[in-house]
């Protein structure tokens, strides 16, 4: 049982439907500021949970999201009555996000943080070449592909699935390695790994052939070598409606067709 009924703060995508149902549940429920509020609930796509989960990650407020836009997944069913009973029963699941650390070949620092996934892209025609280390051990020497990434198991239901990368258990305490569009080594297909391991990525002919590191919404052009594991030490709670729980959903779409 969630312990979130209380005061609520509604933010919206800029979809109408988004739009329209902020009206309505302001109307209903008042509006309270993020700032203090119990719980935020998101109204819009998943994309828009994704931004609001980043734009609250300092607060650590419980997120219920309301599908109000394209793709829903990680949102509930939209509906006006009876929201603060849906809140006070709903199920939390604690998520952690991957902490990527890059460098570029200027010699910059950057960091970013991903609740779905940390990706490498090629950023021109040719093909990218980059070397793959886990826990200090060599295990690619020389990937040439579009690019990689390492996804979590809320995101392996995204662009790693995309990818034909596996979907993840919430429970099974391992990431999604995948690469994307792989000519070498030709029949890899990825890894799974534990979601202690320590992974670098280093770009090979970084000056001829560009690669971009993006950890969601962070984008960091012209990388060099990127690191990337799982932070523990930030955590955000996730609300859904118990009879269409996470859990439920992750393990629904592996039998999709």
């Amino acid at each position: 049982m969630s312990q979130t009924a209380g005061t609520i703060a509604f933010v919206a995508s800029d979809a109408p439907a988004a739009q329209e149902a902020l009206l309505e549940l302001t109307a209903l429920y008042g509006d309270t500021s993020a700032d203090i509020a119990d719980v935020v609930v998101a109204l819009g796509g998943d994309g828009f949970l994704l931004e609001t989960l980043h734009r609250y990650l300092e607060r650590g407020v419980p997120i219920y999201g309301m599908h109000r836009g394209s793709l829903g997944f990680l949102m509930n069913g939209y509906e006006a009555k009876g929201l603060r009973e849906r809140l006070a029963r709903a199920s939390p699941v604690r998520i952690h996000p991957l902490e990527m650390s890059a460098r570029d070949v200027r010699g910059a620092a950057h960091t970013g943080l991903a609740f779905n996934e940390v990706s490498m892209l090629r950023e021109t025609r040719q093909t990218a070449k980059i070397k793959i280390t886990v826990d200090d051990v060599v295990r690619v020497d020389e990937l040439a592909a579009d690019g990689i990434l390492v996804a979590t198991p809320v995101g392996s239901t995204a662009y790693n699935f995309s990818a034909r990368g596996p979907i993840i258990p919430l429970g099974a305490g391992v990431l999604a390695m995948t690469p994307i569009s792989a000519f070498r080594p030709r029949r890899w297909r990825g890894a799974l790994l534990p979601h202690a391991a320590r992974v670098r990525f280093d770009i090979l002919e970084a000056e001829k052939r560009p690669v971009s590191a993006v950890a969601d919404y962070t984008e960091v052009r012209d990388v060099l070598s990127v690191s990337v594991r799982e932070n523990r030490e930030v955590a955000l709670t996730l609300l859904f409606d118990p009879e269409h729980n996470l859990e439920e959903r992750v393990l629904k779409e592996q039998f999709l067709s």
